[in-house]
């Protein structure tokens, strides 16, 4: 991954990121929640880029059996701490330690998810076809893509232009995103901004000062529960073979 030309980022901004990071509880709510129900009778699921497997727990929780995450970043140990922690069975999240854009799998999966993942990379078709190729028959693909071109957008350029440019902002696109859903043999395939409107910064060091008005002009924004390019905070991408 590190040589792959696709890569918009590398190693090092993802052992910087999850050092960063914070994280060990199961989320009681999801922003992609109303998806939850098209799901009914899944037994497996495999996030892309899923380390530290806290969606992985979350759909665990909510009855697939058999979970995975696969990421080029993977900390084992994180990952078994973070099943102790929300009293998991060990081992109930399988991690595939590897890069995705070399990974091959004769196993395909009931769910195929992945959260702020294809951004990260130039080419959204290439991607979006690997997730694809991992369905398998009825299998559902939940993709949710962060969405940088309304006001969020404005608040990482002000203050986080690093994690902007890691980010492939045409990935945002509604109208590309739909062109290339219709190259895919699918079923039921629904693109649209997902959320309510809610900002943020990523919790580096630098940041931290910033993000507590940044958390309070988000709560501002709340009441204004606009759904559109401006203010949503996510877009979803959904279908089914």
């Amino acid at each position: 991954m590190l040589n792959n030309p696709n890569n918009i980022t590398d190693l090092s901004h993802w052992e910087t990121y999850w050092t960063n990071y914070q994280f060990d509880k199961i989320p009681r709510k999801v922003v992609f929640g109303k998806f939850i129900p098209r799901l009914d009778g899944a037994k497996s699921f495999i996030e892309i880029g899923g380390f530290p497997g806290v969606f992985a727990a979350y759909f665990y929780k909510h009855g697939i059996p058999d979970v995975t995450v696969l990421d080029f970043y993977m900390n084992t140990g994180i990952v078994r701490k973070f099943e102790t922690v929300n009293n998991l069975p060990e081992h109930t999240i399988r991690c595939i330690d590897t890069d995705f854009f070399k990974f091959s799998s004769e196993k395909k999966y009931d769910v195929v998810f992945s959260s702020g993942f294809i951004e990260h990379f130039k080419d959204t078709r290439d991607v979006i076809a690997r997730h694809v190729d991992l369905l398998s028959e009825n299998g559902h693909l939940l993709v949710l893509i962060p969405n940088f071109l309304g006001l969020n957008g404005k608040i990482q350029q002000r203050f986080d232009k690093e994690n902007l440019y890691a980010h492939n902002l045409s990935s945002m696109e509604i109208a590309r995103l739909q062109r290339i859903m219709q190259a895919f043999d699918l079923k039921d395939v629904e693109i649209d901004y997902l959320g309510k409107p809610m900002l943020w910064l990523e919790p580096k060091p630098e940041n931290r000062r910033t993000r507590r008005w940044i958390k309070l002009l988000s709560y501002a924004v709340k009441l204004f529960p606009v759904k559109g390019r401006f203010l949503s905070p996510f877009i979803a991408v959904y279908a089914r073979k």
